[in-house]
């Protein structure tokens, strides 16, 4: 499969929806047939890989009424639906709030949405009603805070505390698995106060795929409040929007079709309930499934950039492998879609955090979180332009890659000066930027730009029904190219093993299950004892586990492994091969890219 001639089979697109396909996984946490061999695609072909799994999201079922899909007419009728709700709240907003939240990446997309429709209603003097929360607070924005992930308590207190005297709140509650003990807690708290919360759960596992294992201190699981849900449907008191989009391109990586996802969806809901409150005109099918299309169009004109993508992955994979860092320096929310992109490296590969990072025009004051300016809490949570600057600028050279993010509409000039202030330090400098077709003014400020850049990737857009129908187009395609040029790197750079995430932190009890699977699958070996063992024997660095081992709850393992890098990839050698700690420490040392260590264990 690997080369430039890759193309995809229409029963290769669908061979996830078998129920013999991996049934002992959710939908969301199984490989994606299309991307089995991304480890040893060209980067040409790593695109369309990955261009091919987002289509995905946009495709029907094959007849069997398998799964329901992002435009089957129920999940449509329930945007619809939810949508009307908000628009209630939009046009009497007394009293009333509508609660966004989630945890990594959904608590991110919940971030991005909230602040972004805010900032529509009050361009239209009208009172903001979104409110955001992400498990671990805004630190949680920037960087990986798993832990606070498993704790249901924890969330439920956050929604009491946004909450406090509103009489009517619409709680959207996201996470892609339906695993997520933060959100649990949250939903279970709004099923027990219905006089007040209308509860909306957004994920991409059908319901019965729902994670049913306890939850410490809860007498309830994340599938049994889905179930309680389930019964509230009908008579409309919860909704659930749960179509299933298929498997993401890097096995459980959310951050990607997940995030995608849950911006159509919601966004879709947030616009039909400004249009409809605005205009005076009823959310209606054929206004929800038109917006859904122009997301699907939005992904054709984005990947018809397969050139541009293509050269900023292969840029970006050969600064990682030589140890050198990628920076993204963007405007507004193009700009926050890059820090986003940038902190879910940390997790999702093992990534330290200078290898990625995302910096924004403006720092805190653009960015607009709850918790104001965060810089004190470490240099990871400086993101300021002049931060980079100052600290990162100095030390760059040509085998750094610098990407800058904007669009026509942001003030061109700055760009082009902080163009001219990188270029004196590296060439190997990029552009991403979004214009509409006609533009003439964007085109003749673009040269200084393209003259400064190594390579600049235009995408042009006809001209938009309204601005913010544009600027929503806009961020999904920054994220789908952020999300590939990434992904993309580090598969370049080894930290994948077909298409798993073989590096993964295991710092949560949805990592540290998926921990387990990936194991039993890699290894050959069906015991989840025994996978469990070597994955307690590489995150305690002993070759026998003692009894406190043994009985530590999952919480102490988690917390324990916050601080161990090659946790699966030791795992897996000491399944594979039987070495001691300091035998497989020394065998991933002397081959630190992951396949061509484990290829090595398998011979």
């Amino acid at each position: 499969m690997a080369g430039s001639d890759w193309s995809c089979s229409p029963s290769t697109m669908h061979e996830w929806e078998s129920p013999d396909y991996e049934p002992w996984l959710p939908v969301s946490e199984k490989s994606n047939p299309l991307t089995r061999d991304i480890d040893r695609a060209s980067v040409r072909c790593m695109v369309r890989m990955l261009q091919a799994c987002d289509a995905q999201m946009f495709q029907q079922g094959t007849g069997g009424d398998t799964y329901q899909r992002l435009m089957s007419q129920q999940v449509v009728e329930t945007l619809m639906e939810v949508a009307k709700r908000v628009e209630l709240i939009v046009k009497d907003p007394r009293d009333s709030l509508v609660v966004l939240s989630g945890c990594g990446t959904s608590g991110r997309m919940a971030f991005l949405l909230a602040t972004g429709f805010n900032k529509a209603l009050r361009e239209l003097n009208q009172s903001p009603v979104y409110s955001y929360i992400i498990a671990g607070g805004d630190r949680a924005l920037l960087s990986s805070q798993e832990a606070p992930e498993d704790d249901p308590k924890l969330g439920m207190l956050s929604l009491k505390k946004v909450c406090v005297g509103k009489k009517r709140v619409l709680f959207i509650g996201i996470s892609c698995g339906l695993s997520a003990p933060f959100v649990a807690g949250q939903l279970d708290y709004c099923l027990q106060h219905p006089e007040v919360y209308t509860p909306v759960l957004v994920g991409f596992n059908p319901a019965h795929q729902a994670r049913d294992e306890p939850i410490p201190g809860c007498a309830f699981t994340f599938r049994s409040v889905v179930q309680r849900m389930g019964e509230l449907v009908k008579s409309q008191k919860a909704f659930l929007i749960n179509p299933a989009v298929g498997p993401e391109a890097i096995s459980g990586s959310s951050r990607m079709k997940g995030g995608s996802a849950t911006k159509i969806l919601l966004e879709v809901v947030l616009s039909a309930s400004h249009h409809a409150a605005f205009t005076d005109t009823p959310v209606t099918y054929a206004g929800i499934e038109q917006h859904m299309r122009a997301y699907e169009e939005t992904l054709a004109v984005t990947y018809g950039q397969e050139e541009g993508i293509s050269a900023l992955l292969e840029a970006a994979g050969q600064s990682l492998r030589c140890g050198r860092r990628v920076c993204y320096l963007g405007w507004g929310s193009l700009a926050v879609l890059g820090l986003i992109d940038a902190s879910e490296c940390d997790p999702t590969f093992g990534a330290a955090f200078e290898d990625i990072r995302g910096f924004i025009s403006g720092g805190y004051r653009e960015l607009n979180n709850n918790e104001g300016p965060l810089c004190s809490l470490g240099p990871n949570f400086c993101i300021a332009h002049e931060d980079f600057l100052g600290v990162v600028l100095p030390s760059l050279d040509d085998r750094d890659t610098v990407i800058l993010i904007y669009t026509h509409s942001d003030d061109v000039s700055q760009v082009v000066e902080l163009a001219r202030r990188v270029r004196e330090k590296t060439s190997n400098l990029h552009a991403v930027y979004h214009q509409v077709d006609g533009d003439a003014a964007a085109a003749v400020q673009q040269n200084d730009i393209n003259k400064l850049c190594f390579s600049s990737l235009k995408i042009t857009w006809p001209s938009p029904a309204s601005v913010s129908s544009l600027r929503m187009q806009w961020e999904l395609s920054t994220k789908l190219v952020l999300n590939a040029v990434s992904t993309g790197a580090h598969v370049l750079k080894g930290k994948i093993y077909h298409n798993y995430m073989v590096d993964v932190q295991v710092t949560n009890s949805k990592l540290y299950t998926r921990a387990i699977c990936l194991l039993q699958k890699l290894s050959g070996c069906p015991e989840s004892e025994y996978c469990e063992e070597a994955i307690l024997r590489a995150i305690y660095r002993v070759d026998t586990l003692t009894v406190d081992i043994i009985h530590s709850d999952l919480t102490t393992h988690t917390l324990t492994a916050k601080t161990r890098t090659m946790v699966v990839p030791m795992a897996l050698v000491f399944l594979l091969t039987g070495l001691s700690l300091a035998e497989a420490e020394s065998y991933l040392k002397q081959q630190p890219i992951v396949r061509e260590a484990l290829e090595a264990c398998r011979q």
